[in-house]
């Protein structure tokens, strides 16, 4: 199964996409040039196996580890699993990927952000930082003190230079400040609390997050998600 899906991805090869993986700063040292669309698109006939997930990992084929993070069942999937992908991790894409796909719906998702944030490697930190974010957007049932400790290891984290590291802080703290109006409200003092630091990363993380937060239009659909939904039923 494994060489036929491998096959199907060869099909869709187009040196192209591999120039412009290039020019977003994506390694493609093991790429084979096949767009996101394509990947999803053999995704959707594999959902939830996790056999052929880690088959396709243990290829190190950039795109078919993409492929394995869209269809491996989160359910099955284990720390020391975790731990030794995100150990694997050579690119921004595939760190993301495959915490927004795959790890930040596993059951230990906020804990293992967190441990990872603290880490020094930098793919395993922005991993970290990646699943706040990713956590904040797919987890709408979780409730604001999850997200509270999130804020001290941004603010611990700010005077990392290192660019796929600051630009997850940042996107993290974007993300947990658009859930609702007093997770906005944490997430601005936070940005206040940065722009008190020396270091440059620090400042850059808390100007950009600012500038989106401050959006007129940000903030008015986080108070139309604040607004109770009227039964209408009952009128």
């Amino acid at each position: 199964m494994t060489e036929t899906i491998l096959a199907e991805l060869q099909s869709y090869s187009k040196p192209s996409i591999i120039e412009g993986m290039k020019r977003f700063g994506i390694n493609t040292e093991y790429s084979i040039g096949v767009s996101i669309p394509n990947i999803r698109a053999i995704a959707k006939r594999y959902k939830n196996n996790h056999s052929i997930a880690l088959n396709l990992w243990a290829t190190q084929i950039h795109e078919a580890r993409i492929l394995a993070t869209m269809i491996d069942d989160p359910k099955q999937v284990s720390p020391q699993q975790m731990e030794e992908w995100v150990l694997d991790f050579n690119s921004w894409d595939i760190c993301d990927q495959c915490c927004g796909n795959l790890f930040d719906k596993t059951p230990i998702a906020f804990q293992v952000a967190m441990a990872w944030a603290s880490r020094k490697e930098e793919y395993v930190k922005r991993a970290g930082f990646v699943m706040m974010a990713t956590l904040a957007v797919h987890h709408k049932k979780a409730v604001d003190t999850d997200f509270y400790p999130f804020f001290n290891l941004i603010i611990t984290a700010s005077d990392d230079e290192r660019n796929f590291v600051k630009k997850a802080l940042n996107w993290a703290l974007r993300q947990i400040g658009k859930r609702n109006s007093n997770l906005h409200q944490k997430a601005l003092e936070c940005c206040d609390t940065l722009l008190s630091f020396p270091h440059k990363s620090a400042l850059w993380i808390a100007k950009d997050a600012q500038r989106e937060l401050n959006n007129q239009k940000i903030i008015a659909r986080i108070l139309k998600k604040n607004i109770p939904k009227v039964n209408t039923k009952d009128t």
